[in-house]
């Protein structure tokens, strides 16, 4: 099990301003970072790169697809923004040296129809994200996509959904993630949604029912821990927090008030958590 912590509680955009950060997070206890890729080339992030391997701290990413890169649009050119959009992402991800790209860019994150996903959007999010596995094979890199609430996306809201989507796929680079804060609102229980993705599952985030500091909500801790622990999972556990640092972030999450005393709070009594858990 690697321990990992989401740079979104500060930053939308990594730059050489958060390299200190990096370090407080690696004398912290922790194996590495997610890094939002919301923009860029390869090459802008060659600096994070060479400052992540003087820290000794490995990485995951995260991404998301918009309007304009939607995957499950009947335009076939929006479409295909959104492949090249994810080939980019990929080729990021390769120059950062990560092992695993998070997200749900399975369609647009809050873009609604008012209905539910329909057979055809789902097969031409397979079809993009079937290209996109392939590319990241090359790479060397998973792709983990993440299913949301209802209130956040529609294509992709379940444990059983993910699981689908994975199967309509059908590529080894290809598997989903697990997320304990839209899972407590999903699910009818932790446990079991776990074991549903279990034949699938590549990467885990660890984030609390009102998105503070894990272990001081209403999250179902014992019942996830002992799932995971149950399925065999030793992968990244990453934690993902939102406070009102970033307003358009703010907006996105739906984040109105202070959640927590500090940034340090969430970090660091969010690992020990993490670690006191997982050692039972």
């Amino acid at each position: 099990m690697k321990i990992g912590m989401n740079l979104l509680l500060w930053t939308g955009g990594v730059t050489a301003e958060h390299f200190p950060l990096l370090g407080k997070l690696k004398a912290a206890g922790f194996d590495g970072v997610e890094l939002p890729i919301f923009g860029g080339t390869p090459a802008d992030y060659k600096p994070i790169r060479a400052e992540l391997d003087k820290q000794g701290l490995k990485c995951t990413a995260v991404t998301i697809l918009t309007k304009e890169t939607n995957a499950v649009s009947p335009d076939a050119a929006v479409r295909q923004k959104a492949v090249e959009w994810l080939k980019n992402v990929i080729e990021i991800n390769h120059v950062l040296g990560s092992e695993t790209l998070c997200g749900p860019y399975h369609s647009a994150i809050g873009e609604f129809t008012g209905a539910g996903p329909t057979n055809d959007e789902k097969k031409r999010s397979a079809d993009v994200l079937r290209q996109a596995a392939e590319f990241a094979k090359q790479a060397n890199l998973t792709l983990a996509i993440e299913y949301l609430n209802r209130f956040e996306c529609y294509l992709l809201t379940t444990a059983v959904g993910a699981v689908e989507l994975v199967k309509m796929v059908n590529h080894p680079s290809f598997k989903t993630m697990y997320d304990t804060f839209h899972a407590h609102i999903e699910e009818k229980d932790q446990a079991s949604a776990i074991k549903t993705v279990a034949p699938v599952i590549g990467h885990v985030h660890i984030s609390e029912n009102d998105r503070g500091t894990p272990g001081t909500g209403q999250v179902h801790w014992d019942s996830a821990f002992k799932a995971f622990k149950e399925i065999g999972y030793d992968g990244w556990v990453t934690i993902e927090a939102f406070g009102r640092a970033l307003p358009d972030l703010a907006a996105a999450t739906k984040v109105w008030r202070d959640l927590f005393p500090s940034p340090e709070d969430v970090y660091q009594k969010g690992i020990a958590f993490i670690k006191s858990r997982w050692g039972k």
